[in-house]
């Protein structure tokens, strides 16, 4: 049975109120924590990003009652750190599951018993409990198979899942994790990222994870960056960790995006799209980053490269983008691509043609015969000279699940129409794309 989470009259599981630390006396004496100050609510994952040698392990031991406060505030479970007896550190550690980059597995016992381990110290259990609870987690992380093996005998994923298991058998209230992921391949991280994520969620445990791994961000509730010591926000970690990065996107790749996308398998393709998903999704949630001009450019590009690129993908002979106008009640035609032609800024009534009835309704249309069907606006091929035979028009929802594009294709290169299976290809190929289009479509009305 999992522990109760902390209550609310006890306060946040960590409450920080201007902690400094500093290593070495005298003109040897090196700070290294400058007047940090935050609190993590219970049940939250907050990620510490930063440089190395800015902080992060330091701030991460301390949180875990693993060297002592000196100076400020350090308020964990309840108990006040600083100046706390060595009796209330180890009451405190008992409740915190400690996971690290290295495993800090024993070699000379297997999996079960690295994990029983951790059950038979805290002393709690008999051994044949503590027996049944240490298998039982392992089967939980998918070793099941592997419990009897000694760490060497395990990939680096594995060793990290017995880690976690370790960690989170004893049912921690707090999880203090320093760079579990820096040593895995990029599947392996996720999985353990995701494994740490859920047992956690489930034990109500608060999550306090430093990592330089910016594939792992999206799992965060809450970024924090620390750098030389100084605890910035949100906001100013998407800055330190992104904008950079975005202004060489822009910058190197304005005229090469297009090729550089058209040439990539299915697969590579949709791994760039979870990549810029996650630096869109938290650009979106950072108002201060709406006018950063270079973002946008390079947003503006890779839509444009992306879209072409599906049309490519579903054999479409064109691929367009419509954005919803909801004070205007238009929509708004702002990327049609074909293999020569490129056509922008036309508009056109929300209660006109098949796209309109996509934005009203929220719902997707297949339509085989486009001529045949009463809501196709015959005017759009007249204005563009394209003639349109079969459609495939499928809506994008905002964060708040509001339709705020339309994504559509026209006339199969095979010459049938679209089916099913197009249907549900093009809408997993949109949704992390509808992530990028409203980072856009967000910048580019607060410029209007």
């Amino acid at each position: 049975m999992a522990r109760p989470a902390p209550s609310a009259a006890t306060g946040p599981p960590i409450a920080i109120r201007g902690l400094n630390h500093a290593y070495g006396k005298g003109e040897l004496r090196k700070q290294i924590l400058f007047d940090v100050t935050t609190e993590i609510a219970s049940g939250e994952i907050v990620i510490v990003t930063g440089p190395s040698g800015g902080g992060k392990t330091t701030l991460l031991t301390l949180v875990g009652a693993l060297r002592g406060a000196q100076d400020g505030s350090l308020m964990v479970l309840g108990q006040e750190l600083r100046g706390a007896r060595r009796r209330v550190l180890e009451n405190v550690r008992r409740k915190i599951g400690f996971i690290f980059q290295a495993h800090n597995l024993i070699e000379a016992l297997t999996s079960l018993q690295n994990v029983e381990m951790a059950l038979l110290m805290d002393g709690r259990l008999g051994r044949r409990e503590a027996r049944r609870r240490a298998t039982a987690m392992l089967e939980s992380v998918g070793l099941a198979h592997r419990m009897h093996e000694h760490p060497s005998r395990l990939s680096g994923g594995q060793r990290q899942r017995v880690a976690i298991a370790r960690a989170l058998v004893t049912e921690p209230q707090i999880v203090l994790a320093d760079e579990p992921t820096a040593s895995l391949d990029k599947q392996s991280g996720r999985e353990v990222i995701e494994i740490m994520r859920h047992l956690a969620r489930a034990r109500g445990a608060t999550i306090l994870l430093v990592t330089h791994d910016s594939r792992i961000l999206d799992v965060a509730d809450r970024i924090v960056h620390l750098e030389d010591g100084r605890l910035s926000t949100f906001t100013e970690a998407v800055i330190a960790n992104t904008r950079h990065m975005m202004h060489l996107l822009a910058a190197d790749r304005q005229k090469s995006v297009v090729p550089f996308v058209e040439a990539m398998s299915p697969e590579e393709f949709a791994e760039l799209l979870h990549e810029v998903t996650n630096e869109s999704r938290r650009f979106l949630d950072s108002t201060a980053l709406a006018t950063d001009e270079a973002f946008r450019s390079m947003l503006d590009r890779a839509l444009r490269a992306f879209t072409r690129k599906l049309g490519q993908l579903l054999d479409a002979e064109r691929a367009s983008l419509f954005l919803v106008d909801p004070e205007r009640q238009e929509l708004w035609l702002t990327i049609a691509q074909e293999a020569d032609q490129s056509v922008s800024e036309l508009r056109i009534p929300m209660s006109a043609g098949v796209a309109g009835h996509v934005a009203r309704t929220g719902e997707s249309a297949r339509v085989d015969d486009a001529y045949a069907d009463p809501r196709f606006d015959q005017k759009m091929d007249r204005e563009t000279g394209f003639r349109t035979r079969s459609i495939l028009s499928v809506p994008l929802k905002n964060t708040r699940g509001e339709v705020f594009a339309v994504s559509q294709l026209l006339n199969r290169g095979d010459g049938k129409p679209f089916d099913a299976a197009d249907e549900q290809r093009f809408t997993e190929f949109l949704q992390p794309i509808a992530v990028m289009l409203e980072t856009w479509w967000s910048m580019t009305r607060l410029r209007r």
